[in-house]
């Protein structure tokens, strides 16, 4: 199918959020947003999989980067959650002045987390889908690096480098501080768009405790897929497919009115 991709800057109150849109040829009052991971970025695998797939049903997607990660500006070390539900405040409010009435969401592991939280204060979402979410961020660290790790990332304001590098990542102690503030569990109890979250029984970081009393606390319409083989990055290519697949059925299942496709 045929497209048109815009490249887009969105001021917020912390500084400006780098962003695509993706349009099919044809006008469309229906969009989702993509939500990346941590340490990730815009073009990350899941979004544009999950943006192709999504426009040959007809809907456009807008993916973008979140505070210090890819082209959005700021230092990656002052990241919040504050900062971070800023930016999809932002773009909420542009999408609405394009013409889309229909909006929905899809949020990877971080991007789950402030998914939770955004939607949460916007039951005007048709539809949600979280990836691999993580709704106790502080649990999943305090797992990762224990009380030696925390106390030296207190001192240092550094973390062990997650994506394979030597040298440690700054940033500052007070993101674990910030992510403390924010209880997406009962953030979950407002929730009532209809919300599928897919999980791999395998997630080395997630455990599975968080994605059991999240989905049980939704208040909406709500299904829980579990895939028994993937991991948190769903690395095998049929854990992948699935999981892309799921997300893009439950989003076109729920669009209000949808095109005939």
């Amino acid at each position: 199918m045929k497209y048109h991709q815009s490249k887009l800057a969105f001021e917020h109150i912390f500084g400006q959020t780098s962003a695509i849109l993706t349009e099919p040829k044809g006008d469309t009052i229906d969009v989702v947003i993509l939500c990346h991971g941590f340490l990730s970025n815009k073009n990350s695998r899941t979004n544009l999989h999950l943006t192709q797939l999504l426009i040959h049903k007809g809907l456009s997607t807008l993916r973008f980067d979140w505070f210090g990660m890819g082209e959005s500006t700021g230092r990656f070390s002052d990241i919040t959650v504050t900062t971070c539900r800023s930016q999809l405040d932002a773009i909420l409010e542009y999408i609405k002045t394009k013409g889309y009435r229909n909006i929905g969401l899809v949020g990877s592991s971080f991007g789950g987390l402030l998914s939770i939280l955004f939607a949460a204060n916007h039951p005007e979402l048709f539809a949600i889908g979280l990836k691999c979410p993580v709704p106790d961020f502080p649990e999943m660290l305090e797992r990762e690096f224990g009380k030696d790790g925390l106390r030296q990332w207190q001192q240092t304001n550094t973390i062990p480098n997650v994506m394979g590098g030597a040298e440690p990542i700054d940033l500052n102690f007070q993101f674990y501080e910030n992510c403390k503030a924010f209880n997406a569990y009962a953030q979950a109890k407002q929730i009532s768009t209809p919300c599928l979250i897919v999980h791999g029984q395998q997630d080395e970081l997630v455990p599975i405790h968080q994605i059991e009393q999240l989905n049980k606390n939704l208040a909406g319409r709500k299904k829980l897929l579990l895939l028994k083989k993937a991991n948190h990055h769903f690395g095998r290519p049929e854990d992948f497919r699935t999981m892309s697949l799921a997300l893009t059925k439950w989003i076109v299942d729920h669009v209000p009115n949808p095109l005939n496709t």
